[in-house]
């Protein structure tokens, strides 16, 4: 069984999937872009723009009835290996330890031409 998940507090899919799906007591994310969900601008600093996928995350996240301390599992995609030390610094800001797994994939491209794309994984409270 699976249910949808929903949230106004982050930007709408772009596309045929659903922001989040919750299945077998875990919260399963697709990716999120720095898209701000109101102005639908794009950021293009990669500090604010990790800090807008992690805002967009958090609010569907929490949409689920989860929160971002439940975190098991992150994945980050991005454009450029070099700009991965401050991504660093503002994921410290958003976990503890003990931190969730995570994966950094650098890719070619990225929807919207965005520099990073973050995906997690969340338990259900």
């Amino acid at each position: 069984m699976r249910k949808t998940v929903v949230s106004p507090d982050a930007p709408p899919a772009v596309g045929p999937y659903s922001q989040a799906v919750i299945s077998n007591g875990f919260v399963f994310t697709s990716g999120q872009v720095p898209l701000h969900p109101e102005t639908k601008q794009l950021s293009t600093d990669i500090t604010d723009a990790t800090r807008q996928c992690f805002a967009n995350l958090k609010a569907i996240v929490e949409a689920a009835g989860a929160g971002m301390d439940t975190v098991v599992k992150v994945t980050i995609f991005i454009i450029d290996m070099g700009q991965f030390p401050a991504i660093n610094e503002v994921y410290k800001t958003i976990f503890s330890e003990p931190y969730p797994s995570r994966s950094c994939v650098a890719v070619s491209a990225l929807p919207l031409g965005a520099m990073i794309e973050i995906e997690l994984i969340a338990a259900l409270k």
